[in-house]
């Protein structure tokens, strides 16, 4: 008999090479090539959905409302864009054990009474998710049940029962006959996703798939994964903590960049409605080095205290640390510092930390950043009923933030009583319990915070 032939296949773009290679020639990612049986090209695979449709103008086309099938969770409602859309693919990964499995379980459980629901298991026995279900106490009755890896009759089944919701824990463990890699191999990850996806379209069922993520928490197999899909998630959290995020880094039906807020105890995965206390240190007392934030995740302000910690440097070479934000800005914003308000930190060590573990992107949390510095070298704390928040440019001006309005009635809701903001954010109406400070540049900011 003879040998199968092998190609090289890269894990990020799903290419292929004769021979294996240290970078890869066509996104040049690093060791992401390896060792895949050779397939051979089918041409039944893909047969045309229907009939080929003419071309048509635009103009012409029907912009209809999409559909929304709400789960019930409504933070999961909120990453999703308003709920689950019919013919949509959703991708979920995260690290094992976060929570993948339990949340959709309780999704299931929630719609099944009023949607026709599939779950289709190829990494736990009936026995096991039976055994979830009862330990969160939920009611499992309408949920259907399919213990099965073999894609073919994955298809089958949901052809001849026509479920409303599929979810298919993982896509990782699925393979396809008609290949002959192993499951989990980049091949069959992409050609199973590619036959759900089109079925899902096809028969408007939607389909939820579970991923594998890889060690540097990105989703495992090709990046043409998250091409095929309608919308991707990401399940984060810290192992050692109770609290899980859902973020959408992909959504054709809805925004991106939206948040969502668990926290995991003995009856499952249970909603956050006010995240903002997650984030926020209740100190018996004022201390140096704290200054609260508020930041926008998607649409909705989060409160989040910055934690800035300066200490005499006794090394060469004085260390810059962050936890929770962008390390390379920390340099820039120190260099601000010094050059336009004469704070001089090139002999100490600065720390800074966004409490609660959460990951900050955007700019609007320098000003924070520099009057927590600021308080921990000069070992003077700041109000603790006061919130900050401005971009800080180069020439040491503090430019406005987006959704200045809706940061400010979040951190009024939530009792603090100053604010210091940009001069493009500062309210024409006054906001009722508020006192806000606009200030145009860094220097004005500092001089408050010093003469108050």
């Amino acid at each position: 008999m003879a040998k199968a032939k092998t190609v090289y296949t890269c894990t990020e773009c799903g290419a292929n090479e004769p021979k294996w290679q240290g970078q890869c020639p066509s996104c040049h990612a690093w060791n992401t090539l390896v060792e895949t049986i050779a397939e051979t090209a089918s041409t039944s695979r893909f047969a045309p959905l229907a009939e080929t449709a003419g071309l048509q103008k635009l103009a012409e086309v029907e912009a209809a409302e999409v559909p929304r099938q709400p789960t019930g969770v409504s933070e999961f409602d909120r990453v999703l864009g308003g709920g689950l859309v019919p013919g949509g693919v959703v991708l979920i990964g995260g690290d094992p054990g976060i929570g993948k499995s339990t949340l959709l379980l309780q999704t299931l459980c929630h719609i099944g009474s009023a949607r026709k629901a599939i779950y289709v298991s190829g990494e736990e026995s009936p026995q096991q998710i039976a055994m979830r279900a009862k330990r969160l106490g939920l009611d499992a009755s309408p949920i259907s049940l399919l213990a099965e890896i073999n894609l073919e009759k994955i298809i089958s089944t949901l052809q001849k029962y026509k479920p409303d919701i599929a979810v298919i824990d993982s896509i990782q463990t699925v393979y396809s006959e008609a290949l002959q890699s192993a499951p989990g191999s980049v091949a069959q990850v992409r050609e199973c996703s590619a036959q759900l996806t089109r079925l899902a379209k096809q028969a408007g069922i939607t389909v939820i798939l579970v991923g594998h993520v890889t060690k540097e928490g990105s989703l495992a197999g090709p990046r043409v994964l998250e091409h095929i899909v309608d919308t991707v998630l990401y399940f984060e959290g810290d192992q050692s903590s109770s609290f899980r995020l859902i973020r959408a880094f992909k959504n054709r039906f809805g925004a991106v960049n939206e948040l969502g807020v668990f926290a995991m105890t003995e009856k499952g995965l249970r909603e956050v409605t006010n995240p903002s206390a997650l984030f926020l240190s209740h100190h018996s007392e004022q201390v140096a080095g704290s200054c609260i934030t508020v930041t926008m995740e998607g649409t909705r302000p989060l409160l989040i205290e910055i934690q800035a910690l300066v200490d005499e440097a006794h090394a060469p070479n004085p260390k810059r640390l962050c936890v929770g934000l962008e390390q390379n800005r920390l340099a820039m914003l120190l260099a601000v510092l010094h050059r336009h308000a004469g704070v001089a930190c090139f002999d100490q060590d600065v720390f800074i930390n966004a409490v609660g573990g959460v990951k900050i992107s955007e700019p609007a949390v320098d000003l924070a950043v520099l009057l927590s510095i600021t308080s921990s070298l000069k070992n003077k704390p700041l109000d603790n009923k006061l919130i900050v928040f401005g971009e800080v440019g180069l020439a040491g001006e503090v430019r406005p933030v987006q959704r200045g309005q809706e940061r400010l009635k979040e951190a009024a809701k939530l009792g603090f009583t100053k604010a210091i903001v940009p001069k493009a954010n500062a309210p024409k109406q006054r906001i009722d319990g508020i006192e806000v400070i606009a200030v145009e540049r860094l220097e004005q900011a500092l001089n408050y915070v010093k003469n108050y």
